[in-house]
């Protein structure tokens, strides 16, 4: 069975609903401000993340699936073509993930925007994962640290802008028992905020020696210095000439 077919199905168990909520929630608030013309979605097709983008051209694509088939290491986009792209859990199913991301890189215009995000290690996920032997879907995915996905971008030149964590109650199946522990969500960020088991990454291309030109959408006001003016020297000169 292929991971496209085990993500459907897991995304349609009580976890995996919860899960797609929450990540909706992030994406939503990591799109909302971001403005330009291309937005991008690579993956979990199952959810529309740019939907609450303010862009007019919207693809989404996948291995398997969407408006645009391709490979996350070979992304079918010109240089400098996109101005928002989406990659949730990508890295974490990519045979490539550096170069998925030097992929990412190569398309966003300077100033773009990267969203990414991707399962923590370092959470009751990851102890979940270990538990689980890597096998079944999400479980058998890479589970990059927050620290190497850093890394990563530092070293593509891509700056980052925010990280947010998600998901510290432990990956219950039961929905009793995860109401039972919903009090992990919400003391999680406050607690023990780098241990959630999701986090979403928002990073921006940087081009040394770029100025990216915005239209201005005011009118332009006359600088002082640019209209003549009498000089009041020569207009007390031309008092002081006797008339003829």
């Amino acid at each position: 069975m292929s991971t496209h077919t085990q993500a459907k199905q897991w995304l349609a168990t009580p976890l995996g609903a919860h899960l797609r909520q929450r990540e909706l929630a992030l994406f939503d608030e990591a799109v909302a401000d971001v403005f330009g013309f291309n937005a991008v979605q690579i993956g979990m097709l199952e959810l529309d993340l740019l939907r609450n983008a303010r862009m007019p051209f919207r693809v989404r694509a996948d291995v398997h699936a969407g408006e645009v088939r391709l490979l996350e290491s070979q992304l079918p986009f010109l240089n400098n073509s996109v101005d928002l792209l989406l990659l949730p859990h990508a890295l974490d199913f990519s045979a490539e993930p550096q170069q998925t991301l030097r992929e990412c890189e190569r398309i966003l215009v300077p100033e773009g925007h990267l969203v990414l995000t991707g399962f923590n290690p370092l959470s009751l996920w990851g102890v979940r994962r270990l538990l689980a032997r890597r096998q079944g879907y999400p479980w058998q995915g890479n589970f990059f640290s927050l620290l190497r996905i850093k890394d990563w971008l530092a070293l593509l030149g891509l700056e980052l802008v925010s990280v947010r964590m998600a998901q510290h109650a432990p990956p219950l199946a039961s929905p009793l028992w995860r109401q039972r522990f919903a009090w992990m969500d919400r003391a999680g960020p406050r607690c023990w905020p780098m241990m959630g088991g999701i986090y979403c990454i928002v990073a921006k291309k940087r081009v040394l020696g770029m100025r990216v030109i915005r239209p201005q959408w005011q009118k332009s006001k006359l600088k002082a210095g640019l209209v003549a003016t009498p000089s009041p020297r020569l207009d007390h000169q031309r008092n002081a000439e006797p008339d003829e």
